[in-house]
């Protein structure tokens, strides 16, 4: 992939993962030397001291175990140490296999939840045998009561530590994307995502893992259409604003969303101590007037190319505390905890890797929480941030109408709209991070065989 450019893949419209990516790339118009495929990772100076990133794995290819071949095992009194072949070894401690046995007397099978009690297992234990079989890594402990444990081998090449075989998965298939997606964004139909047997919500779903983003086509212009829609995907999350918004430019609520104004890109409830995961909005009509065209513009992207441009300026915002604050409204006065706020770009304490941005300067609160030598690297930063957003590259401006929704992801893509005049009704709602999240792995996980087999495996990766 050459750097400056950011591929899509061949069929938006399917539900597959998106590598391997197609031919048809889509050119970046600013800082060509930035590569928009890669996502941003925290450098290990930037961690706070108390959750330091860890240097990421490399990812290792194993052959699945045959019975023909199986495992070498050894032990040393505190771990058991597996073969796979002649140069890649895993090592799993005593105390950690134990607490990890998924027999129906320490995990339920139902429940999934864990039964045997961490607590009275002998810091010293070790196995009294250990046995390579076609099954998995069978385990004696010793006992009053003698016990067997069974690991399967898949499942243990997933979950080795030391080391780590696997790449972490949570940022695999996130495909960054510039202004040029306007050529061809992600789109399901109302039909595809109402339909019963979940493949068309699937489908949509992986499209917003995928691109932070969707379009539904072909919804009903009726706010109780965009409800259902909306319940389709988990339970609307209630806020300040209410549960399902139906709203004009009235100010009937004490925010700027309710105004005629034109509106910056932006997340929103950088205020809250958890945003909400998903946004979808809906146009029912607009009269008298015109404007109000839809920006969307992906912070991962942009994130990727002010890391590799300006390291020094993601640093700032990768460890600088924002205060945010929702106070237009007298009955409530929101603020997150601690009320020092989050860094404008969060990331996974483990891999490193960007989870999450929070950006609103219109929801700022005062810079209270810099030294004095921080004001102007904490200015500058936010000056180019706030120049790599606007860029032409990254902005993506589309003009919705009724029967046209859209979904953004509001940990990754920031939204805004130009001002408009006339009447102007929206409506929409806020879905939960969690809930989306739980509706993907289940989904995922119901297409992941031909079968679709409804049962969850003791075993599955997930747990």
């Amino acid at each position: 992939m050459r750097a400056g450019y950011v591929s899509l893949p061949k069929s938006i419209g399917s539900a597959t993962r998106s590598t391997p990516f197609s031919r048809t790339l889509f050119r970046t118009s600013v800082l060509p030397q930035a590569s928009a495929t890669k996502l941003a990772r925290l450098p290990t100076s930037a961690a706070p001291p108390e959750s330091k990133a860890l240097p990421r794995s490399t990812s290792q290819s194993l052959a699945p175990v045959v019975s023909d071949d199986l495992p070498v095992i050894s032990t040393d009194g505190r771990k058991v140490a597996i073969g796979w072949d002649t140069r890649t070894w895993s090592r799993f401690h005593n105390v950690w296999l134990r607490d990890h046995c998924r027999c129906p007397q320490c995990f339920h099978p139902i429940t999934k939840q864990r039964l045997v009690n961490t607590f009275e297992i002998p810091s010293d234990i070790a196995p009294s045998e250990v046995e390579s079989t076609a099954e998995g890594l069978k385990v004696s402990w010793p006992s009053s009561q003698p016990h067997t444990s069974l690991y399967p081998w898949s499942w243990l090449q997933h979950n080795s530590y030391d080391p780590a075989l696997r790449q972490r998965e949570t940022q695999l298939d996130k495909i960054l994307w510039s202004s040029k997606i306007q050529a061809s964004p992600p789109t399901v139909t109302y039909e595809e995502a109402m339909a019963e047997d979940d493949r068309g919500l699937h489908k949509w779903l992986s499209h917003v893992d995928h691109f932070g983003m969707c379009f539904i086509s072909g919804v009903p212009a009726t706010p109780e259409a965009t409800e259902e829609l909306s319940q389709r995907i988990g339970f609307i999350r209630e806020t300040q604003y209410g549960k399902f918004w139906d709203f004009t430019s009235d100010l009937a609520k004490g925010d700027t969303a309710y105004t005629t104004l034109a509106l910056g890109a932006h997340t929103d409830n950088t205020y809250f101590t958890d945003p909400c995961g998903l946004q979808l909005f809906h146009l029912l009509s607009h009269t008298e007037g015109s404007g109000g065209s839809t920006l969307l513009v992906d912070g991962f992207y942009v994130a990727s190319i002010l890391k590799e441009l300006h390291p020094d300026a993601y640093n700032v915002l990768a460890r600088t505390p924002v205060p945010a604050h929702a106070a237009g409204e007298t009955s409530a006065l929101y603020q997150p905890f601690p009320s020092s706020g989050y860094p404008v770009l969060s990331h996974d304490p483990v891999t490193g890797e960007l989870i999450q941005v929070r950006w609103n300067n219109d929801d700022r609160s005062v810079m209270n929480n810099l030294n004095s030598h921080q004001v102007e690297e904490w200015y500058n930063a936010i000056r180019i941030w706030h120049k790599l957003l606007t860029s032409a590259d990254s902005e993506y401006w589309v003009q919705l109408g009724p029967g046209t929704a859209v979904i953004v992801d509001n940990h990754r893509i920031l939204h805004g709209r130009s001002a408009f005049t006339g009447k102007r009704r929206m409506c929409g709602a806020y879905i939960g991070v969690d809930e989306y999240r739980s509706k993907l792995a289940v989904l995922r996980e119901k297409f992941s065989s031909d079968n679709e087999v409804a049962d969850r495996s003791v075993w599955s990766p997930a747990l």
